[in-house]
């Protein structure tokens, strides 16, 4: 029979990659609780409304590329396609907006897009939500959390944060009015996409990668004249907030994003070290989205992060884990080695003595198992046979590095196996 193979576009992550994931998670949700945001965790599966509602039934995400299909009830479910609005869906109907809430949530999302390089089927975010908060300062405390983030993670020099105002609906409305009359007197010169948006949503023409549509919009309406007030006064406030906490930023006219909720700011990270796929984290406020899937009027905003072009990233600028290979493999030869070992190497691991212990299992010769203590990358074997058991005694056995060996009482093992494993860090 022939083997079964992975989902085009759903990827195995390795135990080698799994390291670098680890490593970004747990750097993210150590950033995230220091500023006070708690986790959600969201089901995979959602009712098909909730996003068709929330992201717009004229968006790409909409009409392309969700993953849709009826249960045996006949109710129409989709494979969440982002965490949104999924967030906010739990926050309405677990109460959590009765005071201002700050939510994060990890996970893989699923779209229907051709697999490629930083974009696949089944993708995985770290995304936050802030409910409650209408203020610019929340604003500005995400994109300050999210500039840590790249801190800690080395990424500082490589991402840069562009960040626009969309305004209010009304503001919105009037802008889209004028930017279709000038797009429709150059419509033949549009790319086919382009075109395809000009009736439905055509604002994301402004984040048309086409260079000779981005030629045309040079002469198009600009957002920016057609801001109101409020818009324009928070916009303000969020640039001098980034200022003042040593932000850089860059202010992207044609700064949009892709889904029909969001209004007022919008924000991207890009990196120019990944070709195309350059935005690694992106967000905005969606004042209105609560109210929309039946929650009372709540201001929002948020963000997500895309793992794989991160992981990306990192491995781009050499900054990824080092493999993870064992501190420590036990050899024991003969059942009674075996039995002995075996609670001896629970204690190391209540202490603390070793990171990483292999014991070895499947039996063997005494020479199999010390070639698969070497194999294993491990620094130090801690080796049981008769005399040891006889003894009460281990032998401590460098692998890497000089020192050789020594047999000594298990009562010294937990300091002697310290020392040890401090010398071949080095």
């Amino acid at each position: 029979m022939s083997a079964i193979r992975a989902i085009r576009g759903m990827s195995d992550i390795l135990p080698a990659e799994s390291v670098d994931w680890r490593t970004l998670e747990t750097t993210v949700a150590a950033v995230l609780d220091s500023f006070g945001y708690d986790q959600l965790r969201l089901p995979l599966v959602e009712s098909t409304e909730l996003f068709s509602r929330s992201i717009g039934e004229v968006t790409d995400i909409v009409e392309k590329e969700m993953y849709t299909f009826d249960d045996r009830n006949g109710e129409s479910l989709t494979l969440r396609p982002e965490g949104t609005a999924g967030c906010v869906r739990a926050a309405i109907q677990h109460n959590l907006i009765t005071t201002p809430c700050r939510l994060w949530y990890a996970g893989p999302m699923f779209r229907y897009e051709r697999p490629q390089k930083g974009r696949q089927r089944q993708f995985h975010q770290i995304g936050a939500e802030v409910l409650g908060i209408a203020t610019p300062d929340i604003d500005a405390e995400l994109i300050i959390l999210l500039a840590r983030v790249w801190r800690e993670l080395g990424l500082t020099s490589a991402v840069t944060l562009e960040i626009n105002s969309i305004g209010s609906s009304d503001s919105r409305l009037r802008y889209r009015e004028a930017l279709v009359a000038y797009l429709d007197t150059c419509r033949g010169e549009l790319d086919e996409d382009s075109q395809r948006r000009l009736a439905s949503n055509p604002l994301r023409i402004l984040d048309s990668k086409n260079p000779q549509t981005q030629a045309l919009l040079d002469g198009a309406p600009a957002l920016a004249d057609f801001l109101d007030d409020e818009s324009r006064a928070d916009f303000q406030r969020l640039c001098d907030l980034l200022d003042v906490a040593g932000v850089a930023w860059r202010h992207n006219p044609r700064l949009v994003r892709g889904l029909d909720y969001y209004n007022k700011t919008v924000f991207e990270w890009v990196t120019d070290r990944l070709g195309a796929q350059g935005t690694v984290c992106a967000g905005g406020r969606y004042d209105g989205l609560v109210e929309q899937l039946g929650g009372r009027s709540t201001p929002g905003i948020g963000f997500a992060m895309g793992m794989e072009r991160l992981i990306l990233l990192l491995r781009e600028l050499n900054l990824a884990a080092p493999s993870r290979t064992a501190d420590v493999y036990v050899v024991t030869v003969g059942d009674a080695a075996q039995d002995a070992a075996l609670g001896c190497v629970q204690s190391l691991r209540d202490s603390g003595a070793a990171g990483r212990i292999e014991q070895h299992a499947g039996g063997g010769s005494f020479r199999s198992q010390m070639k698969k203590a070497d194999r294993s990358g491990a620094r130090v074997a801690l080796i049981w046979g008769e005399d040891e058991v006889a003894g009460n005694a281990v032998t401590l056995k460098l692998l890497r590095g000089e020192g050789g060996q020594q047999t000594l009482p298990l009562a010294q093992l937990d300091n002697a196996l310290r020392q040890a494993l401090a010398r071949t860090n080095d």
